[in-house]
């Protein structure tokens, strides 16, 4: 099943998409900054949701990672 119909992959994959682009802008900023708008301000985006809310996201990503070990 893909992860779009999945709701538990799509939040995996949601998750996924903002600690790379954080961890990748605290390595180069450069790299999202000059990208703010269009499609791959996605990218940008998600890279500054990770780093504003980052307490949240990482309890996200823990109860995540029990939710797929344990649950499943």
């Amino acid at each position: 099943m893909s992860a779009i119909f999945n709701f538990q992959s799509l939040l995996t994959v949601i998750l996924l998409l903002i600690c790379t682009c954080a961890y990748i802008r605290s390595l180069a900023p450069s790299v999202l900054d000059r990208n703010k708008t269009g499609l791959l301000g996605i990218f940008w985006k998600c890279a500054r949701i990770g780093e504003r809310k980052s307490p949240y996201v990482a309890v996200c990503c823990v109860v995540m990672a029990f939710s797929i070990l344990f649950m499943q």
